[in-house]
């Protein structure tokens, strides 16, 4: 990969983190970042347009840790059902975000 390409992905990871900081919501940021991730995987990109779109903007976007911390918080207090209930539930709705996502990128094409 060229240096152009590395210097891409780190732009489009602090676009991402900035962007992330101004919403300010993980469940929000999360959905975005499943629908966007579904859309894009669907557009069959060249391989640097890949790796800048998912491996940089994408990750810094929906950062895993911020969904870990989500579940922490709940986990710390003690409230397991609660826990089960979100980890499941936010899973499930990235999955289907996502592939509506990919739906939505196959008939626009």
């Amino acid at each position: 990969m060229k240096i152009k390409n590395f210097i891409f992905i780190l732009l489009s990871c602090y676009i991402a983190t900035f962007l992330r900081l101004f919403i300010n919501n993980d469940f929000v940021v999360s959905i975005i970042g499943s629908f966007l991730v579904g859309f894009f995987i669907r557009k069959r990109l060249s391989y640097s347009n890949e790796k800048i779109l998912l491996s940089g903007f994408f990750s810094c976007f929906t950062s895993f840790s911020g969904f870990i911390y989500f579940l922490y918080k709940i986990l710390n207090q003690g409230d397991w059902i609660k826990f089960i209930i979100f980890f499941n539930l936010i899973i499930i709705v990235n999955l289907l975000t996502m592939y509506f996502g990919f739906f939505i990128s196959r008939k626009i094409t």
